[in-house]
């Protein structure tokens, strides 16, 4: 069995996939979401994430440090070799990103398998973007079917046509991340154009018999009512997409990034307003889908 890389295992998971699931977060993202929630998860390697309100001034991490002391997160000297992290008591030093092997992940996700039976779960395959280390996720959807656990992959579809089909197909649910459909502002959101994820989605609603649509709805960036009806049209004679989630912009992104050391993307931004969520929600219940607000 193979290895990847991981930066989150979260237990008790209700927000990923029908019933209590356990959330597996890849790291590695081909996007570059101006509001991603998850910039722990962006990079392939690992990151180191300081909060120095919680630190206690133990001076551990000044012994072990290998540049004679902890540096910023975000420091171009800083290797994330994690000996900081290891010893720090009060976690005001994490590192995001550590090897596992299929074997050690499988075991996190069978010990909680009472919990999938009873509620109807199962595992989600987040990230990042799960499909970045495919191998990895064969490896894992094969031994959940082995062990008969429900499967969810959760996608920004931004991958190989042929490596996300062979893929989708191993999954039971796939949860895919729509930011817009407008090349243009895609683009500038995104880092990528939306065509090719547009299409890799055309193509798993004739092959996947469980979709579900996310769509993150961030006030003057995702909220433009045209283009939530061009998809609402786009996709509305199509059975296999069983709901649409509306998931209000949060700023738990901004928090990270200082954390990352990086600086916010975004201006100074609210939720979106019950009224815009309501406007937005009235277009794709017109075309016939079953659509829900937040996760």
């Amino acid at each position: 069995m193979g290895s990847g890389t991981i930066f989150n295992i979260q237990r008790y998971s209700t927000k990923d996939g029908p019933g209590i699931r356990t959330t597996v977060f890849f790291k590695g993202c081909p996007l570059d979401c101006l509001w991603c929630h998850n910039p722990e998860g962006q990079s392939h390697s690992a990151v180191l994430s300081a909060n120095t309100e919680r630190c206690i001034n133990c001076g551990r991490c000044v012994v072990l440090c290998p540049n004679g002391g902890p540096l910023p997160p975000g420091d171009e000297k800083c290797r994330a070799c994690g000996a900081c992290a290891d010893v720090c008591p009060v976690e005001a030093r994490v590192i995001f990103g550590r090897s596992m092997t299929v074997g050690e992940v499988m075991a996190d996700i069978v010990r909680d398998r009472i919990f999938y039976d009873q509620s109807g779960g199962g595992v989600t395959f987040s990230g990042g973007e799960p499909t970045a280390q495919p191998q990895f996720l064969d490896d894992l959807l094969t031994e959940c079917r082995r062990e008969s656990i429900n499967t969810a992959l959760d996608t920004c579809g931004c991958a190989e046509k042929s490596i996300l089909i062979d893929l989708a197909d191993k999954a039971d649910l796939i949860l895919y991340d729509l930011k817009g459909c407008g090349d243009a502002r895609h683009h500038f959101h995104t880092g990528v154009e939306s065509a090719p994820i547009l299409e890799n989605l055309d193509v798993l609603t004739r092959l996947h018999h469980y979709i579900w649509l996310r769509l993150p709805i961030v006030p003057g960036y995702t909220d433009d009512p045209a283009e939530m009806e061009a998809l609402a049209s786009r996709y509305s004679s199509l059975k296999s997409i069983k709901r649409v989630y509306l998931l209000p912009y949060h700023s738990m992104g901004g928090a990270k990034l200082k954390k990352l050391g990086k600086p916010s993307k975004l201006p100074n931004i609210s939720a979106p307003t019950s009224q815009i969520l309501d406007m937005l929600t009235e277009i794709w219940i017109r075309y016939g889908f079953d659509v829900r607000i937040g996760a």
